[in-house]
Parts: C-alpha cells; sequence; structure tokens
C-alpha cells in the first residue's frame, strides 16, 4: 500500500512538472512567433480568404480537394486565422504531432488535456500537411469526386470520421456559399482526373502501411520530449522524500459519530480483531476524532 500511494503521488508530481514544462514550451513558441510578425493583426474572414485562396488552389490543382472545402476548414478551425494555434503555430487545422514528425510541438486542451499540436514555419506548410492528412485509407473515396463537387466533399468528410459535429457538412456548404468559395473551385477533363487519381492514389496506397505512424497522436515531438526519463525519476525521488504524515490521511481512519470497530473494519477489509491488533486496542472502546490505523 505504502509503494502504490508513493507511485500515485509520483504521478501528481510528474503531471505538474510535465503542466510546467508544457508552459514554458509554448511561452518559447510564442515568443519566436511574436518576434517573428511583430505587426500581426487579426484577419477578418474575407482577408482569410484572400491571404489562402492561392494555396488552396494550389493543392485543390495537385490533389483534389475543392479549394472551397479547404478554405471553409480553415476558417472554421482556425477562427478565421485568429487562434491561438494559427498565431503561433502556423497550425490552421488543428494537426496533431505523431510519431514520424520532426518539428516542434505546441500544446493545448483538445480531445484531452495538452494534447501536442505541430508548429509549422508558416501556414503555407499547414495547408500542404492538411492535404497529406486527408491522404489515407478512410478518406481515399473522396479522392474519386470531381474537384469542384464541395457538397458531396461536405458530406464525405463527416462519413469518413472527419468531424465529430453532426452540423459539420452545412457548416461547410454554408461558408463556401456565404462568401462564394466555390468560385477557387475548377473542373477538370477525364484525362487530368484520371492522372490526378493515379497519383493521388499511389500515395495513398504507400501510407497504407505507415498510417499508424503517420497519423496516431503521440504525447510529444520524437525529436524534441518535453518529458525525460531523469524528470520521471525526480518525480519519483520527491515522493519517496515525502513525509510519511503527509500520507496519513489515507492510512489512518478518524471516528465519526456513530462508527463501531466493526463497521470500520468491514469497511476496509478487516477482521476487528486485525484492527485492534495493528491499533494496540485491547477493548472494544473508541472515540470520536480518535485515528485508527488501517492498513497492516
Amino acid at each position: 500500500m505504502k509503494y502504490r500511494i508513493l507511485f500515485l503521488m509520483a504521478l501528481v508530481v510528474l503531471s505538474a512538472c510535465k503542466s510546467r514544462q508544457y508552459s514554458r514550451n509554448n511561452r518559447k513558441i510564442e515568443k519566436t512567433a511574436t518576434k517573428g510578425k511583430p505587426d500581426f493583426t487579426n484577419y477578418t474572414s474575407l482577408s482569410y480568404i484572400d491571404k489562402f485562396k492561392d494555396v488552396a488552389i494550389e493543392e485543390m490543382n495537385h490533389n483534389g480537394i475543392p479549394a472551397s472545402i479547404t478554405l471553409a476548414q480553415g476558417l472554421i478551425e482556425s477562427g478565421s486565422g485568429n487562434s491561438g494555434l494559427a498565431k503561433y503555430a502556423n497550425n490552421h487545422f488543428g494537426v496533431k504531432v505523431t510519431s514520424d514528425w520532426k518539428g516542434k510541438g505546441y500544446y493545448k486542451d483538445d480531445d484531452k488535456r495538452n494534447d501536442c499540436f505541430r508548429v509549422y514555419a508558416d501556414a503555407r506548410e499547414s495547408y500542404k500537411d492538411h492535404s497529406e492528412f486527408l491522404k489515407r485509407k478512410r478518406y481515399s473515396g473522396l479522392f474519386e469526386l470531381d474537384k469542384n463537387d464541395y457538397k458531396n466533399w461536405a458530406y464525405g468528410l463527416k462519413q469518413a470520421g472527419y468531424a465529430t459535429n453532426p452540423k459539420y457538412p452545412e457548416m461547410l456548404i454554408n461558408l463556401i456559399e456565404k462568401y462564394k468559395l466555390y468560385q477557387y473551385d475548377q473542373s477538370e477533363s477525364e484525362v487530368q482526373k484520371l492522372q490526378r487519381e493515379d497519383r493521388v492514389f499511389t500515395q495513398i496506397n504507400a501510407n497504407i502501411p505507415q498510417e499508424a505512424k503517420k497519423f496516431t497522436p503521440v504525447e510529444a515531438p520524437p525529436s524534441q520530449k518535453i518529458i525525460t526519463s531523469s524528470q520521471v525519476d525526480s518525480a519519483v525521488a520527491a515522493a519517496n522524500a515525502t513525509p510519511m504524515t503527509a500520507l496519513s490521511d489515507t492510512r489512518f481512519h478518524t471516528v465519526e459519530k456513530g462508527d463501531t470497530l466493526f463497521n470500520i473494519a468491514k469497511k476496509y477489509n478487516l477482521t476487528v480483531e486485525e484492527l485492534q491488533s495493528i491499533n494496540n486496542l485491547t477493548d472494544a472502546g473508541i472515540k470520536i476524532g480518535q485515528k485508527l490505523q488501517v492498513v497492516k
């Protein structure tokens, strides 16, 4: 029991250590980003579209994802480029760190506390990586659609599990039609479509054996582990150094009104005799406020 308590305390210390490390990590990234863009001003939806429409069109022509879909996703997921993740990490689509990521990580609560997100050199990298993120088996059927078929892309993304919000397709379509983002979509000839599909499906098929590595989020960038084994050792040492008095609440029971040796023993899976023995009790008399050891 003693070692279990020490282990739990080590986890608490380690969690606090992680939180401090994550905060320092994020401040460093934010400082670098602010220094690089000292005159940063917030985007409006229209200025965001104007800023990133060209890279969305490039990605559409190369991979077949409608530019309107990419821009609408960017508007939603980055708060029109004004979210902290977009401002400081240039991450416009919430792509998380995986085991093959070689860059830095930025920590933010998402599916769980302190999820680790990719930090890009610029937003263009984020747009390109978003295309790569979609080039896997679960989304493969979407690349058979025409690259100006934004409605089926919107519903297909939801069906393939891209978002949990049941209204996600409607959100995309409403933005596309509100801002006329479909004007950036382009048709392709049958020959162009076949050539593009051949290129993209070759990449998707090559990705399939590596999908677990390429797309499963990890706690920290492999090239920049935030928490090291020495920090784990330090946390355990800190727990071991904690005075046992600090653990007394979990090792002792304070007698309350109505308590008897029988019900206290039953609560802690002891016999009355065991409870009396470990507390050197010679009779059944106990009093309110008395501390009884309940761990053998």
